[in-house]
């Protein structure tokens, strides 16, 4: 079984490389409602880009990766592992999402945002780290604790609705 969690982990880490290069298939601009604000300004300054554009990329990757990952969380868990009540759904359910945020953090991240030029913006380079040490901090953190309770608020919903 914990062979099985890790590999669906890594599928939905892979999931979320996927919506990020479709994302930026076109340049990193169109992703850039990840960068800070500063970055974003100079994005819509230099004409990369409107204000209105970003809010829209957002709700649409939003919109389309938060309840991907959420189907997929759960089919994988309670479908595929059949995992009956909180426990083993919360377990299985942080377990994936946990593998998930290595790949965010490590891979994304730190690899692919910080040392290649995949997730550059032009005329931005001096605006470099685009996702600096007090960011890394607070999304280890929030990603930890954050999917703990999204774990705890879906086994929760699942263990009701399964009785």
């Amino acid at each position: 079984m914990a062979v099985r969690i890790v590999i669906e982990g890594a599928l939905l880490g892979a999931l979320l490389v996927l919506f990020c290069a479709a994302g930026i298939r076109r340049g990193a601009v169109n992703m850039v409602f990840l960068y800070h604000r500063d970055v974003q300004d100079r994005c819509v300054k230099n004409g990369l880009i409107t204000r209105g554009e970003i809010k829209r990329s957002s709700r649409f990757f939003r919109s389309l990766g938060i309840p991907a990952f959420i189907v997929f969380v759960l089919v994988s868990v309670y479908a595929v592992n059949g995992a009956k009540g909180f426990g083993p759904g919360f377990r299985q359910m942080f377990a994936i999402l946990s593998v998930a945020n290595l790949i965010d953090r490590l891979l994304i991240d730190e690899y692919w945002v910080g040392h290649t030029k995949a997730w550059e913006i032009p005329g931005t380079e001096d605006l470099k780290p685009y996702i600096d040490r007090n960011d890394k901090i607070g999304k280890w953190l929030m990603g930890t604790a954050g999917f703990a309770i999204l774990s705890a608020i879906l086994s929760g919903m699942m263990a009701l609705m399964m009785g």
